[in-house]
């Protein structure tokens, strides 16, 4: 079990109080990875929701056999592996340690009984998580935005 103190430390827990860390508590695993340590690989079945307390995980996909492309770089009190808090879902990417990480893991099925079964918990924070989806989502499209302003036949067709 992970420490309340170390829960405090996550993000998307900050709006959660003490007796409500108290009931996730039981749920939490503190797992120490080496650096090039693969968390989960993009395609398997997402299982387990994650929170970084140290150290670095980058997020990454494959474009093709030889190109894989860096998404997000999560730094300590940040989560990934999303995708566990969708049954039945897999991994959209890659998570691989690129330095040594401590990194806290929740089953996703045992996590969304207690998000269900008490519902304050549960609003909590998925009120707390679409606000960090969302600015996800801002980030993405203006890098999305950027990099197609900058496209030669994008630049024609705009008369730019």
């Amino acid at each position: 079990m992970v420490s309340i103190e170390d829960l405090k430390k996550i993000s998307v827990l900050d709006n959660l109080t003490q007796p409500m860390l108290e009931n996730m508590r039981p749920l939490t695993q503190l797992n120490i990875f080496g650096e090039r340590h693969v968390i989960f690989e993009e395609g398997q079945e997402a299982d387990y929701f994650y929170m970084l307390l140290k150290g670095k995980v980058i997020l990454e996909v494959e474009a093709s056999e030889v190109i894989m492309i860096s998404l997000e770089a999560v730094k300590p009190g940040y989560s990934f592996g999303w995708s566990a808090l969708l049954p039945g879902s897999k991994y959209h990417a890659s998570a691989i340690c690129v330095e040594p990480c401590e990194v806290v893991a929740v089953p996703g099925d045992r996590f969304l009984e207690l998000l269900d079964e008490d519902h304050t918990i549960g609003y909590k924070f998925m009120k707390s998580a679409t606000s960090i989806l969302k600015r996800r989502v801002e980030r993405r499209t203006e890098q999305f935005l950027r990099v197609m302003s900058k496209h030669p036949d994008l630049q024609k067709l705009m008369g730019l």
